[in-house]
């Protein structure tokens, strides 16, 4: 049987480009060992860029897998711990990989080579890319970190919060205004402060179809933000090694809560005993190295000494940060919340606050706290602006599928 070129049993051959750069693909990801089956051997740039995935995924003849989590086949570490062979391994995945995946290398070299100790040396933290994972590292090394260290660890904790901030805080700012002002609602308000939009949604029964206008026998305004009521917002943040990420944002957040006049802003960090950060919020640098990653956890102790600095339950927010995982008294904790609950303050339970994905939590406690009303959920940092806005508004939180 002849077909034509263009006859539908026709399979066309890949173009010699395209089947390439399919093998170039699959080569790298294999490694080249013997069994990758490509044949495709690789030059230039490309060798490059191979030998940066070899020296961390490396080949399993080289050693067994350090941290137990397979990657790529039988590849494991290869790296050594040589801090000028690594120094020039992170500038070169710098130069040959996008940011996104630079961050998910560092954070496999940390945990699969046992590399934290090398970030006690300056030279070693000048070649590292700033991301959120590393502050958590450079926080959990904190106590062990020497003063020629610490310097350079705090300017690249400082340059991560400013990107944070920059992008957190300004939408964080309007939302929560907007919430505040709504907060204080008047029922005669000038004409400044009317809100139209409630307004004339409140009037449609007055629509007059001859004119095209709605006549707004009720007016529905909110005062501005100097004649609502001062709010109060206690983060209460479980410092423990699991929540690096989550001590990271909530102390940005905590920053531009305290920057907000409208909110009186509380910062509490807790492992099996508590410390109170508030008076450093006006630098969220120090709010992170004033804490100690890492310990056990005593969620009771924490919420005992947040409810004592409640002074008005009513205007009050108070928000766990914790994987709930408890090592203090489960039934007293439960039974604060269920005060603080019953004497007028919203409480929010955050499983965690980053970009993670959904965390591991314990059920139990989240199952028993959503009984009392207070439903525990992760959170986004994206997300975080309008949990807060429903909270001080007192309606339903925006809580996602993710737990």
């Amino acid at each position: 049987m002849t077909t034509s070129p263009t006859s539908p049993l026709t399979v066309p051959a890949a173009a010699p480009d395209a089947e390439a750069e399919r093998l170039r693909r699959w080569r790298l990801v294999l490694g080249g060992d013997q069994a990758d089956g490509t044949g495709h051997a690789l030059t230039g740039r490309d060798a490059a860029m191979d030998a940066a995935l070899a020296a961390l995924y490396g080949n399993g003849e080289k050693g067994s897998r350090p941290s137990g989590r397979p990657r790529g086949g039988d590849r494991s570490a290869g790296l050594g711990g040589s801090a000028p062979s690594v120094a020039r391994w992170l500038g070169d995945i710098r130069t040959y990989f996008p940011s996104s995946v630079v961050q998910v290398m560092q954070k496999d070299a940390i945990d699969r080579l046992g590399l934290a100790a090398l970030l006690l040396e300056p030279e070693m933290l000048e070649a590292v890319q700033p991301d959120v994972h590393l502050v958590g590292t450079l926080l959990s090394l904190n106590r062990a970190m020497p003063e020629t260290t610490k310097e350079t660890a705090r300017a690249v904790v400082r340059k991560v919060v400013e990107d944070l901030e920059k992008r957190l805080a300004t939408r964080t700012r309007a939302t929560l205004t907007g919430a505040l002002d709504r907060s204080a609602k008047v029922n005669r308000p000038r004409h400044h402060d009317i809100d139209w939009n409630r307004t004339i949604a409140a009037n449609l029964k007055n629509y007059l179809p001859e004119y095209r206008t709605v006549v707004p026998e009720r007016l529905i305004g909110y005062g501005r933000a100097s004649q609502a009521v001062k709010k109060e917002v206690v983060l209460c943040i479980d410092q423990s090694g699991s929540m690096a990420a989550s001590v990271v944002y909530a102390s940005v957040f905590g920053a531009v809560l305290a920057s907000m006049r409208s909110i009186a802003t509380r910062l509490v960090v807790f492992d099996t005993a508590v410390v109170d950060l508030t008076d450093q919020l006006d630098d969220p640098v120090d709010v992170l190295f004033g804490t100690q990653l890492g310990g056990g956890t005593d969620i009771n102790r924490a919420l005992a000494y947040c409810q004592s600095q409640i002074t008005r339950p009513a205007e009050t927010v108070v928000v766990l940060i914790s994987d709930l995982y408890e090592g203090g008294i489960r039934d007293e904790m439960l039974k604060r919340v269920a005060a603080m609950k019953t004497a007028g303050v919203q409480f929010v339970t955050l499983l965690a606050l980053s970009d993670e994905g959904a965390p591991a939590y314990d059920r139990e406690h989240a199952a028993a706290l959503a009984a009392l009303g207070a439903p525990a959920f992760a959170c986004t940092p994206d997300l975080f602006p309008e949990v807060m806005a429903a909270a001080l508004e007192k309606r339903p939180l925006p809580i996602p599928d993710v737990t």
